[in-house]
Protein backbone atom coordinates (compact mmCIF):
# COMPACT_ATOMS: atom_id res chain seq x y z
CA UNK A 1 0.00 0.00 0.00
CA UNK A 2 1.34 3.41 -0.91
CA UNK A 3 0.34 6.59 0.81
CA UNK A 4 -1.17 9.26 -1.39
CA UNK A 5 0.98 12.39 -1.81
CA UNK A 6 -0.83 15.52 -0.74
CA UNK A 7 0.33 18.98 -1.62
CA UNK A 8 -0.12 20.92 1.62
CA UNK A 9 -0.44 24.32 -0.05
CA UNK A 10 -3.10 22.97 -2.41
CA UNK A 11 -5.06 21.38 0.45
CA UNK A 12 -4.98 24.62 2.49
CA UNK A 13 -6.06 26.71 -0.52
CA UNK A 14 -8.94 24.38 -1.33
CA UNK A 15 -10.00 24.32 2.32
CA UNK A 16 -10.00 28.13 2.52
CA UNK A 17 -12.02 28.47 -0.67
CA UNK A 18 -14.61 25.83 0.25
CA UNK A 19 -15.21 26.86 3.88
CA UNK A 20 -16.14 30.42 3.04
CA UNK A 21 -14.81 33.92 3.00
CA UNK A 22 -14.49 34.48 6.74
CA UNK A 23 -11.33 32.36 7.18
CA UNK A 24 -9.82 33.94 4.07
CA UNK A 25 -10.51 37.44 5.38
CA UNK A 26 -9.09 36.48 8.78
CA UNK A 27 -5.97 35.10 7.10
CA UNK A 28 -5.47 38.35 5.20
CA UNK A 29 -5.99 40.38 8.39
CA UNK A 30 -3.53 38.23 10.34
CA UNK A 31 -0.95 38.53 7.55
CA UNK A 32 -1.39 42.32 7.36
CA UNK A 33 -1.09 42.59 11.14
CA UNK A 34 2.11 40.52 11.09
CA UNK A 35 3.57 42.70 8.33
CA UNK A 36 2.64 45.81 10.32
CA UNK A 37 4.49 44.47 13.36
CA UNK A 38 7.58 43.72 11.22
CA UNK A 39 7.43 47.17 9.62
CA UNK A 40 7.01 48.95 12.99
CA UNK A 41 9.81 46.93 14.61
CA UNK A 42 12.17 47.72 11.75
CA UNK A 43 11.50 51.47 11.93
CA UNK A 44 11.78 51.45 15.73
CA UNK A 45 15.19 49.81 15.54
CA UNK A 46 16.31 52.35 12.95
CA UNK A 47 15.13 55.21 15.19
CA UNK A 48 16.97 53.78 18.21
CA UNK A 49 20.16 53.45 16.15
CA UNK A 50 19.86 57.05 14.93
CA UNK A 51 19.25 58.23 18.51
CA UNK A 52 22.35 56.40 19.74
CA UNK A 53 24.45 57.95 16.97
CA UNK A 54 23.09 61.40 17.82
CA UNK A 55 23.97 60.90 21.51
CA UNK A 56 27.53 59.90 20.58
CA UNK A 57 27.83 62.99 18.36
CA UNK A 58 26.46 65.19 21.16
CA UNK A 59 29.03 63.78 23.59
CA UNK A 60 31.82 64.48 21.09
CA UNK A 61 30.59 68.04 20.55
CA UNK A 62 30.28 68.62 24.32
CA UNK A 63 33.88 67.53 24.79
CA UNK A 64 35.04 69.79 21.97
CA UNK A 65 33.07 72.72 23.46
CA UNK A 66 34.66 72.19 26.89
CA UNK A 67 38.12 72.09 25.30
CA UNK A 68 37.42 75.28 23.36
CA UNK A 69 36.25 77.05 26.53
CA UNK A 70 39.45 76.01 28.31
CA UNK A 71 41.53 77.20 25.37
CA UNK A 72 39.68 80.53 25.27
CA UNK A 73 40.23 81.01 29.00
CA UNK A 74 43.93 80.24 28.68
CA UNK A 75 44.39 82.57 25.71
CA UNK A 76 42.48 85.43 27.35
CA UNK A 77 44.51 85.53 30.59
CA UNK A 78 45.71 89.04 31.36
CA UNK A 79 49.32 88.00 31.88
CA UNK A 80 49.43 86.21 28.51
CA UNK A 81 47.86 89.15 26.67
CA UNK A 82 50.35 91.49 28.30
CA UNK A 83 53.30 89.23 27.39
CA UNK A 84 52.17 88.96 23.74
CA UNK A 85 51.72 92.72 23.56
CA UNK A 86 55.25 93.33 24.87
CA UNK A 87 57.09 90.62 22.92
CA UNK A 88 55.28 90.25 19.60
CA UNK A 89 53.84 93.73 19.15
CA UNK A 90 56.58 95.60 21.01
CA UNK A 91 54.02 97.59 22.94
CA UNK A 92 54.79 99.40 26.18
CA UNK A 93 52.77 101.19 28.77
CA UNK A 94 52.54 104.95 28.08
CA UNK A 95 54.09 107.30 30.57
CA UNK A 96 51.64 109.08 32.83
CA UNK A 97 52.32 112.53 31.35
CA UNK A 98 51.35 111.23 27.88
CA UNK A 99 48.06 109.71 28.97
CA UNK A 100 44.93 111.58 27.83
CA UNK A 101 41.64 111.16 29.64
CA UNK A 102 38.49 111.90 27.68
CA UNK A 103 35.27 112.64 29.48
CA UNK A 104 32.08 111.94 27.57
CA UNK A 105 29.12 114.30 27.96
Amino acid sequence: MSKPNHNLAKVIALDLLTVGRVPLVLLVLIFSSAMGVVFTTHHTRQAVTEKDQALVERERLDNEWRNLLLEETALAEHSRVQAVAKQDLEMKRPESDKEVIIHLP
